[in-house]
């Protein structure tokens, strides 16, 4: 299970270099003509360098998955809550679930009210199948940072995987509110768990398909619908009966996913 686990981890305070600003144009004076020798050009100004501390580095680091790297510069660094909290997603990222969540938890003890590490916390917690203990996390991360949308979507992960799926739909719906590319992204607060880690693909493309449709998002919501039946997605009937559907049931393109033959699997 823990090779199947998606994590995608956000890593603020990596600034990008600054843009080199163009030469000026040359004065109507100093323009070639065809008989005129070449002008040489002027030597280009040296660009300023941005000022990359020892966080920005070990952020770079994790942009390119120089995990161990990365965890080297950051221990580099004062400790602090914020600090904890990266060693721990990168461990994270390396699969060291036990050393993950070791920091996760120091990071608490400097910080209590840290909801982002608390949100990590739930994450290792799915990954070791303990959803009971994942939600719960996840609950008291959202008292501390309600408006994650990323912490609704683990959320509704945990309870899919719990197969309480009026909950699932609900938390997803949330953080569709919140982030309406929550979903899509590859950046996130916190872990984020993404598909790959639900066992029943097909049921979460058709949950995903729900939310995307009651959302107004109609190209999305086929997406979905198509990677659901592609998957093997049986109850079809759903699609006609269930109320989020009724804005598609008139488009040709839904109408061509319904005429699909079932998967063989």
């Amino acid at each position: 299970m823990f090779s199947s686990l998606l994590l995608v981890a956000f890593l603020g305070g990596t600034s990008q270099s600054p843009a080199i600003p163009p030469p000026p144009s040359p004065a109507p004076s100093q323009l070639q003509t065809a008989s005129a020798s070449p002008m040489p050009s002027p030597p280009a100004a040296d660009a300023p360098r941005p000022n990359v501390n020892i966080e920005m580095r070990g952020d770079i680091l994790m942009a390119r998955k120089m995990y161990r790297e990365a965890v080297e510069k950051y221990e580099e660094m004062p400790e602090t809550a914020g600090r904890d909290n990266k060693i721990g997603i990168a461990y994270h990222q390396m699969l060291q679930f036990s050393l993950a969540k070791r920091f996760y938890e120091r990071a608490l003890k400097l910080q209590p009210r840290y909801g982002e590490a608390i949100n990590n916390i739930g994450t290792v917690y799915y990954g070791q199948k303990s959803y009971g203990r994942a939600i719960k996390q996840y609950k008291r991360a959202l008292r501390y940072s309600p408006d994650a949308a990323s912490i609704f979507s683990n959320l509704g992960t945990a309870y899919f995987a719990r197969h309480r799926y009026k909950d699932a739909f609900a938390a997803y719906q949330r953080a569709m509110e919140l982030d309406p590319d929550v979903f899509e992204h590859r950046n996130a607060f916190g872990v984020l768990l993404q598909e790959r880690s639900v066992d029943d693909l097909a049921k979460f493309h058709f949950y995903m398909a729900k939310v995307y449709a009651k959302s107004g998002m109609n190209d999305r919501a086929l997406l979905y619908i198509r990677k659901a039946l592609e998957e093997g997605f049986k109850d079809r009937q759903r699609l006609v009966a269930d109320p989020e559907f009724s804005g598609l049931q008139n488009l040709p393109e839904f109408q061509q996913l319904l005429a699909l033959q079932p998967r063989v699997l």
